[in-house]
């Protein structure tokens, strides 16, 4: 059998969300309807969260109910609390993923609250969507590091992690969100989460700030990985970040992935155009190479 790993496309939500120029709800739309044609089986769409903390996705609504929704691919949207929760539920969204990060600073300066208070937030949310059926993605960011304490030990990565593994999320992903990491660090945190968490339900998500992205995925590909998050285009990176260059372009990634014998589903061509076609919208060039390349040829 073809080994497969599965792509989690973050463009539309993650890439988007810290734009400055307001992105048009038909926009979006659109993006995620030329995603679902690409062969990507999750696109994580929107979020939920308050419109006064990111007025970019304030129509998280209006843009969950607009898309088409493709048999067997999944639509993920963020939600930080139970209000989130009730506003994505009432336009039938079906998952949700809940985010902490394994840095006490970050944790306050992102969301205002602790590890500790950010978990208890999240864990009604946790039981509701459990009762309801609804699966739920956990994200631990600064993962690799924090711009505000620096070093993360990877034993409160391996805590904040096992803690939502066991609030019933069914993946984790581990974010190095502002994007230090390098290979043999980003494998040595892997193989400590992996010790209490399922392998199979870890996933990956790197900035790729450093130019080191691709060398961080093969290296935990080398480890059992199989679920990678990246965004088209290479949109989003930390605004927090000195020089956030976005998330590994998810383009690069599946050309890497193709090259090496590993099936991803998605149709490489269709991809980049969609790439393309979203820098224009946002009125610059493509932060992927390969979708640079394959434009020049």
């Amino acid at each position: 059998m073809t080994d497969f790993v599965r792509i989690v496309e973050v463009g539309p939500r993650d890439g988007l969300q810290n734009e400055k120029s307001v992105i048009a709800t038909a926009d979006k739309i659109a993006l995620i309807d030329r995603l679902s044609r690409t062969g990507l089986r999750t696109i994580e769409a929107t979020s939920f969260v308050s419109p006064r903390w990111v007025p970019q996705l304030a129509d998280a609504a209006e843009v969950f109910t607009g898309i088409h929704r493709e048999p067997g691919v999944a639509y993920p949207v963020l939600v930080p609390n139970e209000t989130g929760y009730d506003r994505a539920r009432a336009v039938g969204v079906e998952e949700i993923a809940v985010f902490t990060a394994a840095s006490e600073a970050f944790n306050r300066k992102n969301i205002n609250a602790g590890i500790d208070e950010s978990i208890e937030r999240f864990r009604p949310v946790l039981a509701r969507a459990a009762a309801d059926g609804v699966r739920v993605r956990g994200y631990v960011s600064t993962v690799l590091g924090c711009p505000y304490q620096g070093d993360v030990p990877v034993a409160d990565v391996v805590k904040v992690a096992s803690r939502l593994y066991e609030l019933g999320c069914y993946e984790i992903s581990l974010g190095d969100t502002i994007g230090v990491g390098t290979p043999l660090k980003a494998r040595a945190m892997l193989q400590a989460v992996a010790s209490v968490v399922p392998l199979s339900s870890l996933a990956v998500h790197f900035h790729d700030t450093y130019g080191q992205a691709l060398a961080n995925i093969l290296a935990c590909l080398e480890e059992g990985v199989r679920v990678v998050d990246a965004a088209v285009s290479g949109t989003g990176g930390c605004p927090y970040a000195k020089g956030a260059s976005g998330n590994v372009a998810s383009e690069d990634v599946v050309y890497m992935l193709h090259g090496m014998g590993i099936a991803t589903g998605i149709d490489l061509e269709r991809l980049s155009e969609t790439g393309r076609w979203l820098a224009a919208l946002l009125g610059r060039e493509t932060g992927s190479k390969a979708g640079k390349a394959m434009a020049a040829t």
